[in-house]
């Protein structure tokens, strides 16, 4: 159920992107809203905060539907995340797993407690949805300073 939602989610960040990026790019053409810097600022941080949303929203629906794997019929334990597309010598031992959601994580563990990554593709999720929200926030921040440094 929460893999269905965070694809959802990830299609609706994904339309709110597209309308964000044709709003921002509205600002360069003739008949602009003005001040147009204002509007500029405000559209791209909604950019980058959509963008934010439908990376972290496809990593949760990704973590979230390995975790649904787990005990669902024969095969399914260990998780199959931690065995699919590992060689042998990797998944000797394996024993449970460690599902996150915040940061998006999911790590086979074996009994001697080392650790490895199902899905090494989490690693440049949380780092691109962590940077595209900070952006997003930096922008909103500068619009809101920019205001009121005009105003004085």
């Amino acid at each position: 159920m929460l893999a269905l939602l965070g694809l959802a989610l990830s299609v609706v960040s994904a339309i709110g992107v597209l309308i964000s990026a044709a709003r921002a790019a509205a600002t360069a053409l003739p008949g602009r809203p003005q001040p147009w810097p204002d509007h500029l600022l405000r559209r791209t941080a909604a950019l980058f905060g959509w963008a934010a949303g439908a990376v972290y929203a496809l990593g949760l629906a990704g973590v979230a539907w390995s975790e649904s794997e787990v005990g669902d019929g024969a095969d399914s334990t260990p998780a199959p995340a931690c065995r699919m597309g590992f060689d042998p010598e990797t998944i000797r031992g394996l024993t449970h797993h460690h599902a996150s959601y915040f940061p998006l994580r999911f790590d086979c563990v074996r009994e001697d407690g080392t650790v490895y990554a199902s899905d090494p593709d989490l690693v440049w999720m949380n780092w691109t949805w962590a940077a595209l929200a900070l952006t997003a926030a930096l922008l909103f921040l500068g619009r809101r300073y920019r205001t009121e440094l005009r105003a004085r």
